[in-house]
């Protein structure tokens, strides 16, 4: 057995040979991510192995799939989690190199109740990370997370006799063949496929093109380098490429996929972003009248739209408005049987029959493709001016520390709360709504909101406004609202933008 993994190794000693290197903050609130030799060492992962054999043996488990991203150390950290995992005594299931939601249809196509996917998603070379379930098609989120933190760090692992190890071959091909079926166009498109060099790369192109689009292959040779960007279809540096991309080749739109191919941004014809809560409202919209009754969930960050789109509510749409994070909306989709789930951040999550549960880009393609198919005579853009009209911020981060952050959320939270209960009014409007899942979303009677929450991962607040009067009226929500009110609670500190 290991001995109890420490935070304290340096390298390059005799201890950091022997000893596992884990650091808490690698457990965050629905997967684990560490830099790779700073924070855990390759006897810290196999410490993490083994300690999620364990917790899945406390669930009734055993059997495994295991796959990795395209970086340089990724194979060796997948080698290192599954010695764990092996001590553990798990039937691991090795699908070799693969996206985050070729391990996840793998728990169905070879009847694996659970998974880790070693990957560091859209983080920069360095990190690393594992993506870990045990009930197909959910994610861990913080109670699991939380539980595995205990026997990893308290040196709970237990091992066992049994453990096998077995190398399946054909499950990419079969993931590819699987997702191809989720559209076949009839109508001619010209596809952008931007991979930022990573491990998408191998699987988007070949897969667009049995759904029957032409696909204009963009930085999707696999270079674990990433000599361009990041392959992050947020940020704004891929976004331009694959805008210039648009132009240059008169292409229909642009599809971008992270680094591990769970996520999926898009640029339409003309070359202009579209946000991925706007991307889900034009989705939503497209398949009300096929579903009508239906119901979808999206996070707290995402438009207000959902709510008053008088398309949705003609056929009886119903919105829910979630918990930001992935494993969160895709939990909540499956929990309440809704035909999506849509994430801001490019998560989309579609239950049968439009898929199995779990957030994948190339999924979330097919559906934006199958759109505009049953739409022959409009253009993505025409899809997008259809929208009813909505002035959203960008997210702004004023800094607030970890240690204090929830505190200060929370009652910025009873603040709103109390002032809701009192008639309370913002901008001359009256509060239709408080939604407090995740810090707290106001809801006013026009429509227009405003957002304050505790990020998952820095020491920040989040906060986002929407307006559905004009561009002015969004930054007098947060100038003459949200700014001020922030402004009397002395923790929270600078913005890292403003509008």
């Amino acid at each position: 057995m290991l001995p109890a993994p420490r935070a304290d190794l340096v390298a390059n000693t005799a201890a950091y040979e022997s000893t596992p290197l884990v650091k808490a903050t690698g457990f965050r609130e629905y997967d684990a991510r560490w830099l790779l030799g700073s924070e855990i060492n390759l006897l810290g992962i196999q410490a993490l192995g083994l300690g999620l054999g364990t917790y899945i043996h406390e669930l009734g488990q055993r059997r495994i799939v295991v796959g990795h991203d395209f970086r340089s150390y990724s194979l060796s950290v997948k080698q290192a989690l599954t010695l764990g995992l092996l001590e553990a005594g798990c039937e691991v299931l090795d699908i070799g190199l693969a996206l985050s939601p070729v391990a996840y249809f793998a728990q169905f196509d070879l009847e694996a109740p659970c998974v880790a996917m070693v990957t560091a998603s859209h983080n920069e070379n360095g990190w690393t990370g594992v993506k870990m379930g045990a009930q197909a098609p959910l994610t861990f989120g913080p109670d699991e997370i939380g539980r595995l933190k205990d026997i990893v760090l308290g040196g709970q692992g237990v091992g066992r006799p049994g453990g096998t190890l077995i190398h399946v071959e054909g499950v990419a091909e079969r993931y590819i063949a699987d997702v191809a079926t989720r559209c076949q166009l009839k109508r001619p498109l010209k596809v952008v496929a931007a991979c930022g060099n990573g491990t998408a790369g191998a699987f988007a192109p070949e897969a667009l093109r049995r759904m029957g689009a032409e696909v204009i292959e963009m930085d999707c040779e696999l270079d674990w380098t990433f000599p361009r960007y990041n392959p992050n279809p947020e940020d704004q540096e891929m976004l331009h490429e694959m805008a210039k991309a648009v132009r240059e080749h008169g292409a229909d739109l642009a599809l971008g996929f992270d680094g591990d191919g769970d996520r999926c941004g898009v640029v339409d014809n003309t070359g202009e972003e579209i946000f991925a809560d706007k991307i889900g409202l034009m989705l939503a919209r497209d398949l009300a009248p096929l579903h009508p009754g239906a119901s979808f969930v999206v996070d707290v960050k995402s438009t207000g739209l959902y709510a008053t789109d008088p398309l949705l509510a003609s056929h009886g749409v119903t919105t829910v408005y979630w918990k930001t994070g992935h494993s969160y909306i895709k939990r909540k989709t499956a929990e309440i049987g809704a035909l999506a789930g849509f994430e801001k951040s490019g998560h989309f999550f579609f239950n049968p029959p439009l898929g199995r549960g779990y957030d994948c880009g190339l999924t979330a393609a097919a559906a934006i493709l199958a759109m505009l198919d049953r739409n022959p005579q409009h253009r993505l853009s025409d899809l997008k001016d259809a929208l009813p009209v909505a002035y959203t911020s960008l997210t702004m981060s004023p800094h607030c520390a970890d240690e204090v952050k929830y505190g200060v959320c929370d009652a910025i939270v009873k603040e709103y709360e109390a002032f809701a209960a009192g008639g309370g009014k913002i901008l001359g409007r009256a509060i239709k709504q408080v939604i407090t899942v995740n810090g707290v979303r106001v809801a006013l009677e026009d429509g227009s909101w405003v957002l304050v929450r505790a990020s998952s991962n820095k020491p920040e607040l989040v906060v986002v406004v929407e307006s559905t009067r004009s561009a002015d009226d969004m930054r007098d929500l947060f100038h003459k609202e949200v700014k001020p009110r922030l402004a009397r609670h002395p923790e929270i500190g600078g913005y890292n933008q403003e509008i």
